[in-house]
């Protein structure tokens, strides 16, 4: 594909020629501005993943082949830090030497560029090995091109994808890292704004150099030879990229050239761009690249901004959370009732009753009495015998138990039943709402302000 190698030459050559030094000044400010706001590489708990992922849940897995994917990325809400991770897990036999996998995180972690998803930390416990890196809500190129067929990506941002992808591989490069294992399009990712970014995970080189997974019909020649990646092979991997912006399809790279050996052109390109690019002017397109600048690329796919006004209006428990008006939630947790798990008591009564499950019910409902009547230290001990003894655990109990707590100076306390509540209702807003009410009692405003807009999503949903 001597095609491909041009096209990689000539975008790092107009990122090294038309923006050499804008690009190397953009990189330094970033990277001065992250050193500035971050703490330090971080070594996470497992416990503290396991509730982020809600116990490594299926439901937050979003790799590209679910769990059965050689190493599974979940989608993790923190619960001190607020926000969300991308959380991958290797298997055990990856990386046996726990010292080895430490030392790669910390290499990986130190590279910071706005190109990229960039590492946060990681979990080294035992035989577990997880990475944690910057989550990107607006899924990954692959997905865009091969699994949503609505809404074709424009050629402006298909030139911003290339552009953006060897900007990322320039910079990890200069800083020593030549290798990228498994690069393709599930690896490019888009963040809140739209904009293209790299996954950091391909960034961890194993001591054999050996990859993780790969498509056979797109791997490197090296790979098939030696099992193994050099550098060239990143610029064979790159090229598959292009093709899968060009086309839209999954493309093996040994058809494509049949293609363009045969001169049909107009099969390789996808149908969709209309003629907007000429293959022969292909090159040329790619060397300005940015014709609109000044678009977000957030227009460019389509996507909702998801950042949250400051003006942007709360709904009245968002607002009562906000200002931490602990007599507001009262009033509307009480409202709300149990509408949210009304299925548990008629779920219970397919089961065998016991005096076990009367009794446990009737403190539920004596906690109930205790909480109207504003008896907050009663409804603790009411719902937590609920709880110690529930055949099947309420959401609501943990949100009402997480306002009494409150309302008795207990935030660390209440921030745990809220997590709970999130547990057992992974997509109810009013988890989310009480987490932050939790967070604004422990004077952590930032963290608070984040989980307001997580809760406010979930509203609009």
């Amino acid at each position: 594909m001597g095609a491909r190698c041009t096209i990689l030459d000539l975008c790092c050559r107009h990122s090294n020629v038309e923006s050499d030094a804008s690009s190397a000044s953009h990189n330094e400010k970033y990277e001065e501005k992250e050193t500035e706001k971050l703490s330090g590489f971080r070594k996470f708990r497992l416990e503290e993943l396991k509730a982020a992922t809600l116990g490594f849940s299926m439901d937050r897995i979003v790799s590209e082949d679910g769990e059965n994917a050689p190493n599974v990325v979940y989608k993790g809400h923190l619960v001190v830090d607020g926000g969300w991770v991308a959380v991958k897990r290797f298997k055990k036999s990856d990386w046996p030497d726990s010292r080895q996998f430490l030392d790669e995180a910390k290499a990986v972690w130190q590279l910071r560029s706005d190109r990229m998803a960039n590492l946060i930390g990681c979990c080294c416990e035992g035989d577990e090995r997880l990475l944690v890196a910057e989550f990107m809500p607006h899924e990954t190129l692959a997905k865009h091109f091969f699994h949503w067929h609505n809404q074709p990506m424009r050629w402006a941002m298909r030139l911003r994808v290339a552009l953006y992808s060897a900007q990322a591989l320039d910079y990890c490069n200069s800083k020593g890292r030549t290798l990228y294992h498994d690069l393709n399009s599930y690896r490019v990712l888009f963040d809140q704004d739209g904009n293209p970014r790299l996954s950091c995970f391909g960034l961890m080189n194993s001591k054999d150099g050996k990859i993780y997974s790969a498509n056979l019909a797109f791997a490197p020649p090296e790979y098939l030879k030696s099992g193994g990646v050099v550098p060239e092979s990143i610029v064979y991997s790159f090229g598959t990229i292009l093709l899968n912006l060009l086309s839209g399809k999954h493309i093996p790279p040994s058809h494509a050239l049949d293609l363009m050996r045969s001169k049909k052109l107009l099969m390789l390109m996808d149908s969709c761009l209309d003629g907007q690019p000429k293959f022969r002017s292909l090159v040329a397109s790619l060397a300005p690249l940015q014709k609109e600048k000044d678009v977000s690329s957030h227009v460019f796919l389509g996507i909702v901004h998801e950042t949250m006004s400051p003006n942007q209006k709360l709904s009245p428990l968002g607002e009562a959370c906000s200002k931490l008006d602990l007599t507001a939630i009262h009033a509307i947790l009480e409202k709300v009732g149990y509408r949210d798990d009304e299925g548990v008591s008629s779920e219970l009564s397919f089961h065998i009753w016991t005096d076990q499950i009367q009794e446990s019910l009737n403190c539920r409902k004596r906690g109930d009495t205790a909480f109207r009547a504003k008896d907050f230290t009663t409804a603790i001990a009411c719902y937590t015998q609920f709880i110690d003894g529930a055949t099947m655990l309420s959401p609501t109990v943990f949100a009402r138990r997480c306002l009494c707590y409150l309302m008795n100076n207990k935030s660390q306390e209440a921030l745990s039943d809220a997590v709970n509540a999130q547990a057992q209702s992974p997509d109810w807003p009013t988890a989310f709402y009480l987490q932050a009410a939790a967070l604004f009692s422990l004077e952590m405003n930032k963290v608070a302000q984040e989980t307001l807009k997580d809760a406010s999503s979930l509203s609009a949903k």
